[in-house]
C-alpha cells in the first residue's frame, strides 16, 4: 500500500498560511463513484487503494469543513483486533470527539489521517494509522495485520463523508487495553455473539460485523 505526498511544499505552505485547524485526508466523492461505488462492505482492497491512496486525488482539507460537506470523502484506518476468533469490542463514552456516535459500540480502532502524520518514515496513511492506534490502545501482543476491505455508508450523515479502510490485526493474546477514556465496556467476544447485538453497534461496526461473522461460518 503506498502513499506519496509532496511534504515539503506543504510544510510551506504551513510556514506561509499558518493553520490553527486540523488538516485531514480526503478525496473527493467522484473519484470514489468513478472506481466503483458501493453501499457496505467490499473486499477488492486492490481496486481502490491504489486510486484513493493516489497523490493525484488525495490531499488534506480543513476537518471541520469536510465533516460537513458530502463532495469529498475523509479516508479512515479502521483497525479490528482479533484473537482465536473473538474480536475486541468497547462502547463510545461521552468524552469521544464525534458526538453522533456517542453511547454506541464498536469494533473498530482508527481515526483521521492528517497534516501530523507527514513526517515519519511510514507512508502518512501507514503513520496515521499506527498514530491513532497508539493513541487510544495498548496492546500487549505480537500480531500480523492485512487489510482486507472498505466500508461506505450513505445512508447516515457520518457515513455521507468518511470511507473506511479495514484492517484486521491477528493477535496472539487478547491483551488489548483501552487508553482513552472514552472507550469503556471493553472486551473480546465470537462475531456471532456481537451479531445477536447489532443494534447496539454504531453503523460502521455493524457493517463490518456481519463480514467478521461470515468468515467465523467458513
Amino acid at each position: 500500500m503506498a502513499f506519496r505526498t509532496d511534504a515539503f511544499i506543504f510544510q510551506t505552505l504551513i510556514l506561509i498560511h499558518p493553520m490553527t485547524v486540523e488538516h485531514v485526508l480526503v478525496i473527493p466523492t467522484p473519484v470514489f463513484h468513478k472506481v466503483g461505488h458501493f453501499q457496505g462492505f467490499c473486499d477488492d482492497t486492490d481496486k481502490y487503494l491504489e486510486v484513493i491512496l493516489d497523490p493525484q486525488h488525495a490531499s488534506y482539507r480543513p476537518r471541520p469543513e469536510m465533516e460537513q460537506d458530502p463532495t469529498f470523502k475523509q479516508l479512515i484506518p479502521y483497525c479490528v483486533f482479533r484473537c482465536n476468533g473473538e474480536v475486541f469490542y468497547y462502547q463510545r463514552g461521552t468524552a469521544q470527539g464525534e458526538t453522533r456516535l456517542h453511547a454506541k459500540r464498536s469494533v473498530g480502532v482508527g481515526g483521521h489521517v492528517s497534516t501530523l502524520d507527514l513526517n515519519s518514515h511510514l507512508s502518512p496513511y501507514l503513520e496515521g494509522m499506527r498514530r491513532e492506534i497508539e493513541e487510544e490502545v495498548d496492546i500487549e501482543s505480537g500480531w500480523a495485520e492485512e487489510c482486507v476491505g472498505l466500508i461506505n455508508d450513505d445512508e447516515t450523515e457520518v457515513g455521507k463523508v468518511h470511507l473506511g479502510i479495514v484492517h484486521i490485526f491477528d493477535l496472539e493474546y487478547p491483551k488489548v487495553t483501552p487508553r482513552e477514556k472514552s472507550m469503556i465496556n471493553a472486551g473480546f467476544a465470537p462475531p456471532s455473539e456481537l451479531v445477536r447485538q447489532m443494534d447496539e453497534f454504531e453503523t460502521w461496526s455493524q457493517i463490518c460485523l456481519k463480514y467478521l461473522a461470515e468468515l467465523e461460518a467458513e
